[in-house]
């Protein structure tokens, strides 16, 4: 008789420091997976406490707490499944990122984080101790080999598991989402299973926890590297797998394949659902942003609307005598089309009186980019009153061109508390609107269809703090300024290298030395979702004061 046993792998979004509501998801899933036959029930890295926990779990009190819920957790699972669940261990040899498998009412193993991750997000040396190897879980037929995320990604691990006998690797994962990460982890779990000859569970977390997204996208390969299931992508699911031995060893009996979306889609998703988790995990429903009549804060509305419903997102208009008509009406056709809600409140008066209070201090100097910056932090402070009076979380719009750059406004335009395009440059900005007026899937909440006027991406980009002016006056076009920054952030190219590319010299130059200068303003922005190799923040940690430059 062909022995069988059966997984159950619960890709779900946890809250960090949410023990009580984490668990609670977790009995959840172990009594799905109990009443489908199951004989585990697998949840992600760190689930318990939800992930990242960063300096969290340097706090005993934390700890303590953490043990505490897993051990009462540990007390309800009693007659079913067992359930494997990530979360911290602590004891006398020290403080450990590992997966618990509870089942009848005690802890019967843990698999201890071997590998830890010091680069891109990641900072676990200074947060965990490296723990040893775990031997193989027997569990009835089936001896599991449990590398925890990280440890699937070098060879030793999955190897010295199998030559310990383990017969299928069960990999628990906290992997955030960045731009090719599917196809990346796919290609690191082929190769562990073509050096085992194992299957592998690969289960990711799934939602956003301050700027990071964990965009689930599970799979089951069997030992010649197939896929046998798929989970979707940012997406919560609870998917059961049958494995199946025969005289060949374990396989997993094919599923359920969800294709993956394409990369605009992908990173589309990701701000989506950054946006919402981010809200919704610190209390809030509502969002308001100013909405210029330009293709950045079009963009957020849209983005907004289709996390929280258009009904959820107040859009603000506020309008100085540098504002065009054609600004005016482009923001209330995309009100209009969106179905939010949109005031309006001049800023003129308000201009006009802070000029005049400072007009005996700035007596005799020529008007300049301060009197610009005037209008964009009035904006600001109306904009935050409007947030504090009705309880809606303000939203950023600066692009990453603009954020890398300092072609935003400190106090003024950056104010806010999430910025959903922070790390989408400007000429992904332009595609991804494009795109979103041809598609529509069933998780957007905003109507279908050209939701995004055309007259707004194409329209020539300006910030309309004078006459006439363009972001092109004081910045190269986008898609050369894009095209220096990708090289100088994301390939960390030198200055030679650039022009060797075919780029200006000189305007390398400025670019590199705007980017550097820029720092002070980054430090203090709004978190945004990763969306890339480089994200500004975690990804890229500069100095803000800094007088190296590149002198090629």
């Amino acid at each position: 008789m062909t022995d069988r046993f059966r997984i159950t792998l619960a890709q779900l979004n946890p809250t960090v420091g949410a023990l009580a509501a984490n668990t609670e998801k977790a009995l959840a899933a172990w009594q799905a997976g109990r009443a489908a036959g199951a004989d585990l029930v697998a949840l992600p890295e760190m689930f318990l406490t939800g992930y990242q926990t960063q300096d969290l779990v340097l706090k005993p009190a934390f700890l303590r707490d953490a043990m505490a819920a897993m051990r009462a957790l540990a007390a309800q699972v009693m007659d079913g499944p067992a359930l494997g669940i990530g979360g911290p261990y602590v004891d006398e040899t020290g403080s450990y990122n590992a997966w618990w498998v509870l089942k009848d009412g005690r802890v019967i193993a843990r698999a201890l984080k071997h590998h830890l991750p010091h680069d891109d997000v990641f900072d676990e040396m200074r947060l965990f101790d490296q723990g040893p190897v775990s031997d193989p879980l027997r569990l009835g037929p089936v001896a599991l080999g449990i590398p925890v995320c990280e440890d699937a990604w070098h060879p030793d691990v999955a190897g010295a598991l199998a030559a310990a006998g383990a017969e299928v690797l069960m990999v628990p994962n906290g992997s955030p989402y960045r731009r090719g990460k599917l196809d990346l982890r796919r290609a690191v779990t082929v190769a562990r299973v073509a050096e085992t000859g194992l299957p592998l569970l690969y289960l990711n977390m799934v939602g956003g926890q301050d700027d990071q997204l964990f965009d689930g996208a599970s799979f089951v390969l069997n030992p010649d590297g197939e896929v046998a299931v798929q989970l979707p992508a940012f997406e919560e699911a609870v998917v059961h797998v049958d494995l199946q031995r025969s005289a060949a060893g374990w396989r997993a009996v094919p599923g359920e394949i969800v294709p993956p979306p394409g990369d605009i889609e992908q990173d589309y998703r990701a701000m989506v659902l950054g946006l919402q988790d981010y809200l919704r995990k610190s209390g809030f429903s509502r969002v308001v942003l100013g909405l210029s009549g330009g293709i950045d804060s079009a963009l957020v509305a849209v983005i907004a609307a289709d996390a929280l419903g258009a009904g959820n997102v107040h859009c603000v208009m506020l309008p100085s005598r540098y504002t065009s008509q054609g600004s005016l009406d482009d923001a209330a056709d995309l009100a209009r089309r969106l179905g939010a809600r949109l005031d309006t409140v001049a800023i003129e008066e308000p201009r006009a009186a802070v000029e005049g209070a400072l007009a005996h201090v700035l007596a005799g100097t020529a008007p300049d980019v301060t009197e610009e910056n005037i209008q964009s932090r009035l904006r600001g402070v109306i904009l935050m009153a409007i947030s504090n009076k009705f309880g809606a979380m303000l939203l950023t719009t600066g692009n990453k061109s603009e954020v890398a750059v300092g072609y935003c406004t400190i106090y003024g335009d950056m104010a806010g508390g999430y910025n959903p395009l922070k790390d989408l440059y400007k000429t992904r900005v332009f595609e991804t609107c494009r795109w979103r007026n041809a598609t529509h899937r069933p998780w957007m909440r905003a109507p279908a269809g050209e939701v995004i006027p055309v007259a707004i991406i194409d329209k020539p980009p300006s910030a309309e703090l004078r006459e006439n002016q363009t972001d092109q006056d004081s910045l190269p076009p986008y898609e050369v300024l894009d095209a220096i920054l990708e090289r100088l952030v994301e390939g960390d190219q030198s200055v030679d290298q650039i022009v060797a590319a075919g780029f200006d010299r000189a305007t390398v130059k400025r670019i590199e030395h705007l980017l550097y200068i820029s720092e002070w303003k980054r430090f203090q922005s709004a978190p945004g979702p990763r969306l890339t190799t480089r994200a500004f923040w975690l990804d890229r940690r500069y100095p803000m004061v800094n007088r190296w430059r590149d002198q090629g």
